[in-house]
């Protein structure tokens, strides 16, 4: 179960990473943008890695206190979740 987790949270953050370099792009071309909700939920939903990298390498929403505040605190609680999970959980590491 635990590696399914982890495996949740990999794929989470990937998409919310590319979710983020997609919007940045929209935004730069005046495009059909993709809602802060959607982001939100992409970052609430283990994709809270991805999408605080996403929001720093391509430099998008980054003047939005609540979202760097907010997606670096969901960072970190995936963080420490995956170290949780790596440290507690032998048959994964085995």
């Amino acid at each position: 179960m635990t590696n399914v987790i982890l495996i949740f949270i990999f794929i989470m953050s990937i998409i919310a990473f590319f979710v983020m370099g997609y919007d940045k792009s929209q935004a730069r071309k005046q495009g059909q943008r993709i809602s802060e909700r959607t982001l939100w939920t992409f970052a609430l939903l283990g994709g809270g890695i991805g999408a605080y990298i996403g929001m720093q390498m391509f430099r998008h929403k980054t003047k939005h206190t609540n979202f760097r505040v907010g997606f670096l605190m969901l960072m970190i609680l995936y963080a420490f979740l995956i170290f949780y999970i790596l440290t507690t959980d032998s048959s994964i590491i085995a």
